[in-house]
């Protein structure tokens, strides 16, 4: 992910006058827009001259990014990253939690995964990741003057309290004002800001120094008579009241977003399976927004569409999403889409799917075993414990569009099949492979479609005929000089700034 020009010199250190500090967003729940307005106030700050960096402690996804040092983190923190003109770096989120089941998850640690805990082990590990945590933040504060820093969830989750890394225990822990920001197009926005201090202890209600109301549709006028209410009830300020932004664009934290803008006929029409442990579905950003593709996310139970390209996407357990594939009816649908001529494309997990095997005989992601592919292409894929991390460019290996994007996988790809590779990249390596007739294809590269010129030899290849794909990474750098725009035009700054020692 490419730094934007307000980029500050990584390795300087912020000056004596102006010591670093650290400013919390907290939310009333998830989804309340935390990940939004932190990408905001970094871009923002960063607008007004301020050493500014984003900071997760710990952050449940499963949409990840590889950093510069050669690290994974959540993909929300890299692009909060970019709004803060950085490259993307493992201090920036030094706890991630991958779940592969419903009880646990794979525990990455400063960027590298340290292993599969359930939810009781990973409580009794919060001590030496909390450590993790607290070192990130002080690396970070002797390179910047301020962190902005995201919690997770809500802070007055009960049962979640004691060894708290994610919230409140942070906060505590490096002694930082917190604002708690509430979304009130969900409804009761009044309730979640009260009930939530309510259940903070005294000292954490202290931290607290103002709420945020996110997404408000309407006259502010006749919201007022509340937040005067919530003022006089809690003794805080509301620091501001952001609008609702029709049409926004953030790559998703964890959620998949399915909206699109209208599309005419005679759209390439793209459909993508959901499985339980999908992965790294902001790859298909690019052509959600694309005027002439028309992307379904096939949700469970769902009736599965006519297509001309289907593309099977990321996974974090890839063995338990084929076979929940297979339950699912969707290989006969795939098997009737190949032989109508339609296009099949695997990304990383949907790659190795592709394959004779996949071996995980360490049972990395779920009981140990080898369980069949679909044998579409020849090769077999083994688990191993060092995961691949590494930002790659090159091009696509049938044209000279160039590519760009990132790997993430635990897999080892070998077989006659990646002989004709996807995609040569700039290492000399090879990435990869394709059917003798074409049309089948898989890679490991994720963030493909962020590239214009693969994209368009990809749309090309699945059928469309004309057309040129958008610069999908303009567009992100519009969207978030928006969303920062809002944040400046309806937050009060200054008494934002007097939270943290500054003068705005």
């Amino acid at each position: 992910m490419p730094s934007h020009s307000i980029a500050p010199d990584p390795v300087s250190r912020p000056s004596a006058a102006v010591a670093c500090r650290t400013l919390m967003v907290q939310g009333t729940t998830s989804d309340a827009g935390k990940s939004t307005l932190v990408t905001g106030l970094c871009r923002a700050l960063a607008r007004r001259g301020e050493r500014v960096a984003p900071f997760k402690p710990q952050n449940m996804a499963l949409n990840s990014a590889v950093t510069a040092d050669g690290g994974e983190i959540g993909r929300a923190q890299a692009v909060q990253a970019l709004a803060a003109g950085l490259e993307p770096h493992t201090d920036m989120n030094p706890v991630l939690l991958k779940p592969n089941t419903d009880t646990g998850a794979q525990v990455i640690v400063h960027g590298q995964a340290i292993g599969n805990l359930d939810a009781a082990n990973y409580h009794a590990y919060k001590p030496v990741a909390r450590d993790a945590v607290l070192q990130s933040h002080a690396r970070l504060c002797q390179q910047y003057g301020l962190i902005i820093a995201e919690g997770a969830g809500s802070p007055a989750e009960i049962n979640l309290r004691e060894g708290d890394i994610a919230n409140m225990g942070f906060a505590e822990a490096v002694d930082c004002p917190v604002i708690l920001i509430a979304d009130i197009d969900r409804g009761g926005v009044f309730a979640h800001l009260v009930g939530t201090l309510a259940l903070l202890s005294e000292s954490e209600r202290a931290r607290v120094q103002g709420f945020v109301i996110n997404r408000f549709r309407g006259d502010q006028a006749l919201l007022q008579p509340g937040l005067d209410w919530l003022e006089q009830k809690t003794g805080r300020p509301v620091l501001g009241v952001l609008p609702y932004l029709h049409g926004l664009h953030l790559e998703a934290e964890d959620s998949i977003e399915v909206t699109q803008s209208d599309k005419h006929a005679g759209c390439l029409r793209v459909a993508v399976p959901v499985m339980p442990r999908i992965s790294n579905h902001t790859d298909f950003d690019p052509l959600r927004l694309h005027p002439q593709v028309d992307l379904r996310f096939i949700a469970p139970g769902k009736n599965l569409p006519p297509a001309d390209l289907v593309i099977l996407p990321g996974s974090k357990a890839v063995a338990a999403d084929l076979a929940f594939l297979r339950e699912q009816g969707f290989v006969e649908y795939l098997q009737r889409h190949l032989r109508y001529g339609g296009k099949l494309l695997g990304i990383c997990g949907g790659f190795q799917m592709l394959g004779r095997e996949i071996a995980d005989r360490l049972g990395l992601e779920g009981m140990p075993g080898t369980y069949p592919g679909l044998g579409w292409l020849d090769f077999a894929t083994s688990l191993a414990p060092q995961k691949q991390l590494r930002n790659v460019a090159g091009h696509l290996a049938w044209t000279d569009a160039d590519l760009a994007g990132y790997e993430i996988h635990a897999g080892i790809s070998a077989g006659p099949a990646l002989d004709q590779p996807f995609a040569k990249l700039a290492s000399g390596a090879h990435d990869g492979a394709v059917s003798a007739d074409g049309q089948i294809m898989g890679t490991y590269v994720h963030g493909l479609f962020e590239s214009s010129g693969a994209t368009d030899a990809i749309l090309r290849w699945a059928g469309l005929t004309e057309g040129r794909s958008p610069d999908y990474r303009a567009l992100r750098e519009a969207q978030i000089d928006r969303l920062a725009d809002a944040v400046a035009a309806n937050l009060d700054i200054a008494r934002l700034g007097a939270c943290l020692g500054r003068h705005w």
